[in-house]
């Protein structure tokens, strides 16, 4: 039989080699959680992005129940059970009610781990920028619940940049606009670090909410958030349509008799209340221009702005804030994902991660949480 004890002479050096925190490493999942309003995206290094969904949760109004999480849940929404209630834990990009955010970021990152109780997780998460300190310690205090051991959190803007491809090297200036559903983001980098920065409680979910008030103020018909979400997706579009008169059915509720009905929508009654919204965030980011050193927007003139997040998505929008402030836009790679990826990044350059990472604990500890029930 051989023999399997060990010999310290030839295996003397391992202890040098393979230390702790190395050992550690294997058995540590490093993540990258993207918690978004309509979505959460989570990347696990190494096995790059293993969930992707919306970040909605179902519970039963009787019990308090949580019955589904995430697509689950959001398949749902208008067909609910009679007392089941669907909802989205975020607004706005940051925590709005603690205790479901908590319960459903857990779910997602026990569903992305690579498997075994063992595992420990670390993440990297993103935030906008203008968040305050109390929404900042609920993110920090709903990952902890979901039993992540080390959070980071940086600036939603510098790791879109990241994601789109700028390099935290680059001592020249680019312009980085992440349009959420709940958000946008304006992120002006160089030298990996934000040279300016804005946020507004503006994104394509109020595109949603404008056609669906259109439609039942204008045409008596009340629709759903599936239909609204299509017509944004599949019909709508940021600049003006060639054929105005092509039309779509849309089916919902008559607001006058309560019974199900239809209308006919065309692209002509659907562009002016997608380009009111859509002008609003063109006009954020031409002020923001404004708003730069000459250094600085002598770069941007020269290289542009580049489009990330959900919004991105929408038909027409890189060429309205062309024509809109006069400079070249890019949609980057899969802008959905941009953040993710970005942070994702940051595992790479821990030196980055720890100068970037906006985790204030003196700030933080005093700030009392309102969401707790």
């Amino acid at each position: 039989m051989k023999n399997l004890s060990w010999n310290y002479s030839e295996f003397g050096k391992i202890p040098s080699i393979m230390k702790i925190s190395s050992l550690k490493k294997l058995v540590t999942d490093l993540m990258a959680i993207d918690l978004g309003t309509a979505s959460t995206i989570i990347a696990v290094k190494g096995r790059d992005i293993v969930l992707d969904e919306p970040s909605y949760i179902a519970y039963n109004e009787l019990t308090g129940d949580i019955v589904a999480f995430g697509q689950e849940a959001y398949d749902m929404i208008g067909r609910e059970g009679r007392d089941i209630t669907v909802v989205a834990p975020l607004s706005g990009g940051v925590v709005a009610d603690f205790e479901r955010a908590k319960r459903m970021l857990a779910f997602f990152v026990k569903k992305s781990k690579s498997g075994g109780s063992q595992v420990s997780t670390q993440a990297v998460m993103s935030m906008t920028s203008d968040v305050t300190h109390v929404e900042q310690r609920a993110l920090l205090n709903a990952a902890e619940e979901a039993h992540i051991g080390k959070v980071y959190v940086m600036e939603e803007g510098l790791a879109a940049a990241f994601g789109a491809g700028v390099s935290p090297k680059d001592k020249r200036a680019s312009a980085i606009v992440d349009i959420g559903a709940g958000t946008t983001n304006i992120a002006v980098v160089a030298k990996g670090s934000v040279i300016h920065s804005t946020s507004a409680r503006i994104g394509s979910n109020e595109i949603n909410v404008a056609l669906s008030n259109h439609i039942r103020r204008h045409r008596g018909l009340q629709v759903g958030e599936e239909s609204t979400e299509y017509l944004k997706t599949n019909f709508a579009t940021a600049y003006l349509p060639e054929d105005i008169a092509k039309t779509t059915m849309i089916r919902g509720r008559d607001v006058q008799t309560g019974s199900p009905g239809a209308v006919e929508i065309t692209m002509g009654e659907v562009y002016p209340v997608v380009e009111g919204i859509v002008r609003r965030v063109a006009q954020l980011v031409s002020d923001t221009l404004t708003e730069l050193r000459p250094e600085v927007a002598a770069d941007i003139y020269d290289r542009g702005i580049i489009l990330t997040g959900g919004g991105a998505l929408l038909n027409g929008l890189d060429q309205y804030i062309r024509g809109f402030v006069n400079l070249p836009v890019t949609i980057s790679d899969e802008p959905r994902h941009a953040t993710v990826r970005g942070l994702l990044k940051m595992y790479d350059e821990p030196e980055l991660l720890e100068r970037v990472s906006r985790n204030e604990l003196g700030l933080l500890q005093n700030a009392e949480i309102p969401f707790e029930a």
